[in-house]
């Protein structure tokens, strides 16, 4: 591994910033505006791709900003797990540019110029997290992900807005600020420094670290990155399903949770480090209460008739794969936690989009009343079938390679127990997708084919049928992410 100091890394951060500012001076321009948001997207993941070739080839582009105190400084990082998440990231606000069209024009949404600065300000927020290069760089990103996201999920302006964003916001600033600013501050203390490690065996903790101290630490971070959903810190997720539904595809999939997987799994290798965390058996304590989080998420699903709430305690389940990967600290466990990030965003996102199109095509919300609706929206039913084989882990979707990495993760570290979760878990996830897709193509009393095609906009069906097709696509073909992956050291 070598490092590549270059000022180059901070362009696909600014981007997604200038797109914000270029879409708010085209406010009164309504096809302007939604340009500027859709280049301003292609750039963006145009410049991210440039840094793929030397990172793949042992790699790191390095960045020193500014220094507050000795060892505590705004550093930029980009690796293959930055790339990974912010590669993913900026592809998927292209289709997400498009789908905005059909969906904001389809409802005749209002401040859709509001709309369109905060999707692009969070995606640069994003980026910043996966390219920062330090514990502090870190959490200023993180912290920006939460403002800017918050005019988004109370976007209605109805008491329901309010009070979901409400919650929204107090529980990801509260955490924030009670656990992650004190475990920051004593960190500092104890390692004399905030920069991540070159490696993720070390870490940057002293020999001379007590047991008890990094231990409290370690807890305060992994439940202090409160977008992550770990139960019991998980219920702010729900309760923003009021936002617009490419919104929830944006929190989702695509940046906020993903945002709190990353941050973790770079605190996990980059902070604590793996031979640390074996040590003092904190890997295994997170496995189980990832395992907790994943069954207990995929058994409220199941209660639920309204889709975004559904899908939203599928996303709260499949997030704690995530971390549950990592947490197994065996060489297929970290790669199957790190590439299910890219995995779920393209299943996720996919779902989320459909749900928006049943919404804007013919205002359906419950599952309870999408008896035929495949015979209307033959494409749409379609995409969301692909994603959810890859929400359940059948092969060959991306989703089972997934599960796949981590099952023999869980053997490497000879724990049954965390095999039988991810089995248990997969039976759960078919258990709450598949009563959706029987419904919409083998309803009660039959007669739905009779029905006429009705699809939602080509602006919103082209995505998520990209989305769905390529989620199958990367089941075939995950070298690129694998790639990434393997030089994670």
């Amino acid at each position: 591994m070598y490092e590549i100091e270059t000022a180059r890394i901070v362009v696909p951060i600014l981007i997604p910033l200038a797109t914000a500012i270029a879409v708010l001076a085209t406010d009164r321009w309504p096809n302007v505006r939604e340009s500027c948001s859709v280049i301003g997207a292609v750039l963006t993941f145009a410049f991210t791709m440039t840094l793929v070739p030397a990172v793949i080839g042992g790699g790191v582009y390095t960045l020193h900003l500014f220094e507050l105190l000795p060892g505590a400084s705004i550093n930029l990082r980009v690796d293959g797990m930055s790339l990974l998440f912010a590669g993913i990231s900026s592809f998927l606000w292209i289709l997400a540019g498009f789908y905005c069209v059909g969906y904001m024009r389809g409802l005749d949404e209002h401040a859709q110029t509001r709309f369109y600065v905060c999707y692009a300000a969070t995606i640069f927020a994003a980026v910043g997290v996966a390219f920062s290069g330090s514990l502090l760089s870190l959490y200023l990103f993180y912290e920006l992900v939460s403002i800017f996201t918050y005019p988004l999920v109370m976007h209605h302006q109805d008491g329901a807005a309010y009070d979901g964003s409400r919650k929204y916001i107090t529980y990801l600033m509260v955490t924030s600020k009670l656990l992650l600013l004190p475990a920051l501050v004593l960190t500092y203390v104890t390692c004399g420094t905030l920069d991540f490690a070159t490696g993720i065996q070390a870490g940057i903790f002293p020999a001379t670290a007590s047991r008890a101290l990094v231990t409290t630490l370690y807890f305060l971070a992994l439940f202090g990155y409160a977008k992550a959903a770990l139960m019991p810190l998980h219920n702010w997720l729900p309760s923003a399903m009021v936002a617009p539904t490419p919104v929830s595809a944006l929190l989702h999939a695509v940046a906020v949770v993903k945002v709190g997987v990353f941050s973790i799994c770079r605190v996990m290798l980059y902070v604590f480090g793996v031979d640390l965390l074996q040590r003092y058996g904190l890997g295994l304590i997170t496995a189980y209460l990832a395992s907790f989080t994943i069954l207990a998420a995929s058994v409220i699903a199941l209660t639920k008739d309204n889709l975004k709430a559904r899908l939203a305690y599928s996303t709260i389940s499949q997030l704690s794969y995530i971390v549950l990967g990592v947490a197994l600290l065996t060489p297929s466990g970290i790669t199957g936690g790190l590439i299910h990030i890219p995995n779920h965003a393209f299943s996720k996102i996919t779902l989320f989009f459909c749900a928006g199109a049943l919404m804007v095509a013919h205002r359906k919300t419950e599952i309870s009343d999408m008896d035929g609706i495949g015979y209307k929206m033959p494409f749409t039913m379609a995409a969301f079938g692909l994603a959810s084989l890859s929400m359940i882990g059948v092969p060959p979707v991306a989703g089972f390679v997934s599960k796949w990495y981590l099952a023999v993760g869980t053997m490497q570290l000879h724990s049954v127990g965390l095999l039988v979760v991810l089995l248990a878990s997969s039976l759960l996830n078919a258990g709450y997708f598949v009563p959706i897709f029987l419904r919409a193509f083998f309803p009660r009393g039959g007669g739905a084919a009779r029905l006429q095609l009705a699809e939602a906009s080509p602006f919103m069906v082209v995505p998520l049928f990209l989305t769905a097709v390529a989620s199958v696509a990367f089941g075939f073909y995950p070298d690129l992410f694998l790639k990434l992956i393997e030089v994670v050291r």
